[in-house]
């Protein structure tokens, strides 16, 4: 017994942990060595944590009548209120709030509705890839032109349609309540589509390999070879487009809340900072506009550029 235990005490010392395998895979070693990438999941990883943590980093609530102050009115950065003597990093906008504050507490706007609009997106053009794919007949032709009607529309167009239907049927009191939920509905059903193209070619090539004709002939259901066998095996692709989407997502809601059509102005994202900014372009005030136009450029530039990344990376002809 103890020549066992000292056996399996070695080969636990000898065997190399989870953390040191997943340091030494390809993913790992393509990401160390590519400094466009390090830099952007640095940039992404900064301003994540910013938005999450805004009620503690940022010096004051903006959104809380209570502590807006008008006299602070167009303070520029870096320099005090004529007036009140207050200091602001970025300056204030028309209201007195603190343009660094509401660029934090927009980002938490911006960050929510794209990562749910994107998983909304993944979450019914995998589960149509998968059926269309691998079902095939009738399901795949019904799925696949509605598919193709809906590629002839630009996305952002799709989007407002469902945004204003939606927020039509909404009673009038509700509608500022459910305006993010609606805004993620109709940036999810706009962006299906990519998803359910990819995941049905990648299950027209796996549902002829071998190990789906094994679950074939051991009794295995449809659905269960379609999510426990085909679905693991056609993931990096999805990956790829949920990280470039998302980029896209946020610029989707930033235009919509830009139009007016998005975020309502009691919880404004970055689309509708960028809105309000425009307004005071010409008469100097031009910090208002210029900062959350920035942040915006940086956090979709940075996903964009970890998309590409991953994109290679995952790509097993250039490793």
């Amino acid at each position: 017994m103890s020549e066992l235990q000292t056996e399996i005490e070695t080969k636990a010392k000898t065997s190399p942990s989870r953390l040191a395998r997943a340091w030494d895979s390809d993913l790992a070693y393509s990401f160390r060595n590519n400094p466009v990438a390090m830099v952007s999941a640095f940039v992404v990883s900064l301003l994540i944590l910013a938005a999450i943590f805004a009620p503690l980093i940022a010096p004051h609530d903006p959104f809380n009548p209570a502590t807006l102050n008008l006299m602070n009115g167009f303070t520029p950065p870096g320099q005090a209120n004529q007036f009140t003597q207050e200091y602001f990093l970025l300056g204030t906008d028309d209201q007195g709030r603190d343009v660094f504050s509401t660029i934090l507490y927009g980002m938490r706007i911006s960050l929510f509705v794209g990562f749910a609009a994107v998983m909304l997106a993944l979450v019914i053009g995998v589960l149509l890839g998968l059926l269309a794919g691998y079902l095939g007949g009738w399901v795949e032709t019904i799925i696949m032109r509605i598919a193709d009607i809906q590629l002839t529309f630009p996305a952002i167009l799709v989007a407002m349609l469902i945004f204003g239907i939606a927020k039509g049927i909404t009673p009038p009191e509700y509608r500022d309540q459910m305006a993010i939920w609606v805004l993620i509905l109709a940036i999810g059903l706009s962006d299906w589509v990519q998803f359910a193209r990819v995941v049905r070619g990648a299950t027209l090539v796996e549902k002829n390999r071998e190990y789906v004709q094994a679950a074939r002939l051991i009794g295995r259901s449809p659905f269960s070879i379609m999510v426990r066998h085909i679905l693991p095996n056609v993931l990096n692709p999805v990956l790829v487009i949920a990280t470039i989407s998302l980029a896209l997502a946020i610029i989707a809601e930033a235009t919509l809340s830009f139009l007016g059509v998005g975020a309502p102005p009691t919880k404004p994202s970055l689309g509708t900072l960028i809105r309000i900014g425009q307004e005071f372009m010409f008469s100097g005030e031009w910090w208002i506009l210029f900062f959350p136009a920035v942040t915006l450029l940086a956090l979709a530039l940075s996903i964009n550029l970890l998309g590409d990344w991953l994109r290679d990376a995952l790509n097993p002809k250039l490793r």
